[in-house]
């Protein structure tokens, strides 16, 4: 609970409980906002269209948008707001994709540089919280690590935990051990399956755009090789997340365009689980130039997420990227997700993420709370768990 002491200046709810505004009256506001016509389609369940989803970039009106999302977000989820008991392992910093915008990234004899052994990431499990249901399991891109070592880091967090869920590898991640594995796709992941692999996150991806990838991060796979091999892991029955890397040199119709694609995969696959907008922190990186996106752009970017992904039942307020009371203000933005206790995170924090490095079960239920919300703790498929006795009466 220390880590929330320093909010506790927060009144006890900040959240709209209800639309107080008539349709004709959401609809003149959206009219002056440059989002003409938006409400109604939003409230009629229409599909939005990329025109509008830039439109919704542009607008200053970003209390609109909130309204909008909040409205949806309550239609398919009430109060109900997931979280799970979690644990991070990023086996390795070691990477050859040298990209612009990664402060974890390092190569072997760099200070700070580290490569896990299976034998360190059993006992990295066994020394995790005893309560955490899921591991997520990502890093960097190094082809002399073998094939192997990718099953054996399976097999080895589940000696250290058997009964945890592993969701680990980016798509960058599954294109390297594939290469690797020298074997068709479905060969490689039923393999992956076998050694513990149980689903996968969503990043890896950045923006979909050639340009942004040519300038920041040309090294790494292409935009329609991420989406190729979705389509391929949904196919094998995997289940996984997408993210939307925002903030760096991407123009807001490449945010559109990225947002699209993701919509399109999951009309065909229904296998992404959520998404998860990430916030571009540029410290101690080549980009740390550009700003860190304001408190209302973050929330902007969490609307459209529920306002545009309309496939997509859950959207997540990552509280480790988007700051505790950011988060908590997501929640009535559209988000009905806000990860986890998230413990032993390296990625984000190596690029300056200043929130704490760890949250309690209490810590959440604290957050959620006072956001006007139920907390409901959830496994990684989204199935609701019981709430331990403990925090019935916090």
């Amino acid at each position: 609970m220390n880590a929330l002491r320093k909010f506790e200046h927060r009144p006890r709810t900040v959240r709209i409980r209800q639309m107080h505004l008539s349709l004709n009256a959401l609809e003149n506001r959206a009219i002056a906002a440059g989002l003409a016509g938006i409400p109604s389609h939003v409230l009629a369940g229409d599909r939005l269209s990329t025109e509008q989803c830039l439109a919704m970039y542009q607008t200053d009106d970003v209390p609109l948008l909130g309204v909008l999302a909040n409205e949806m977000r309550n239609r398919r989820h009430g109060d109900t707001t997931f979280y799970n008991v979690n644990t991070h392992v990023n086996y390795t910093n070691w990477c050859n994709q040298f990209c612009d915008f990664c402060a974890f990234q390092r190569r072997p004899g760099d200070d700070g540089a580290y490569c896990m052994s299976p034998e360190q990431v059993e006992q990295e499990l066994r020394n995790a919280n005893p309560e955490a249901t899921e591991v997520h399991m990502v890093a960097g891109v190094w082809p002399a690590l073998g094939y192997e070592y990718f099953l054996d880091i399976l097999r080895a967090a589940k000696r250290g935990r058997p009964n945890i869920h592993i969701k680990a590898f980016t798509m960058v991640e599954i294109d390297l051990i594939v290469k690797l594995a020298k074997k068709p796709l479905p060969d490689v992941m039923a393999e992956l399956r076998e050694a513990g692999l149980d689903s996968m996150p969503g990043g890896g991806a950045e923006v979909f755009s050639e340009r942004v990838r040519a300038e920041l991060y040309p090294k790494k796979m292409s935009s329609k090789r991420w989406i190729e091999l979705a389509h391929q892991v949904h196919g094998e029955g995997f289940r996984t997340n997408a993210t939307m890397l925002y903030g760096m040199i991407e123009t807001l119709e490449e945010r559109v365009d990225h947002l699209n694609k993701l919509r399109e995969i999951q009309d065909v696959t229904a296998g992404f689980q959520t998404y998860i907008p990430l916030a571009f922190h540029p410290k101690n990186t080549k980009l740390e130039h550009l700003p860190f996106a304001s408190p209302m752009e973050r929330l902007r970017a969490i609307a459209i997420g529920r306002l545009f992904l309309d496939n997509f039942a859950h959207i997540k307020a990552y509280w480790v990227m988007l700051g505790l009371p950011v988060a908590q203000m997501a929640l009535n933005f559209g988000a009905n997700d806000i990860d986890g206790t998230v413990s032993q995170e390296k990625v984000y924090h190596d690029a300056g993420a200043a929130t704490p490095q760890a949250l309690s079960r209490a810590g959440l239920h604290q957050l959620i709370r006072e956001a006007g919300r139920d907390p409901v703790e959830r496994n990684t498929l989204y199935q609701a768990l019981p709430t331990p006795e403990s925090e019935l009466a916090v």
